[in-house]
């Protein structure tokens, strides 16, 4: 199981991130109290699935020895109050010697990439107190 750790002290709102080998810095924006030092934490989980997508379909094209020379991947997202429901849109752009049932697969495989999955599947929070 993957860990993370995050840590805020009395600063406003940044907050240090960890894994075993990397550390970002995530905050809020200056309009909410931040000093805007990091991505806010619904940004994090957009990019997520952003960054996934693109390493999902980089390794799949390298894979199969196509000629994908780059992906561009933009995450939106809105929340419907009334609904309780949060919409998620995934722009994909392709670039590179592709034919268009390669970009169709490439669509496929992008619905494949782990957060994908994650994030299309019901999702069990368990939380203690240490």
């Amino acid at each position: 199981m993957k860990k993370i750790t995050a840590h805020i002290g009395a600063a406003h709102y940044k907050t240090e991130i960890r894994s075993a080998t990397n550390t970002i810095i995530s905050d809020e924006p200056e309009s909410v109290g931040g000093t805007d030092l990091g991505f806010a934490p619904d940004e994090l989980l957009a990019s997520s699935l952003a960054a996934c997508t693109c390493i999902t379909l980089r390794m799949y094209a390298d894979r199969k020895e196509w000629a994908l020379h780059d992906v561009i991947v933009e995450v939106t997202f809105e929340k419907n109050q009334e609904e309780n429901k949060t919409n998620i849109i995934r722009s994909i752009q392709l670039f590179g010697d592709l034919d268009n049932e390669q970009k169709t697969k490439l669509l496929q495989i992008a619905d494949k990439c782990p957060m994908h999955k994650l994030l299309s599947n019901p999702i069990a929070i368990t939380t203690d107190l240490k």
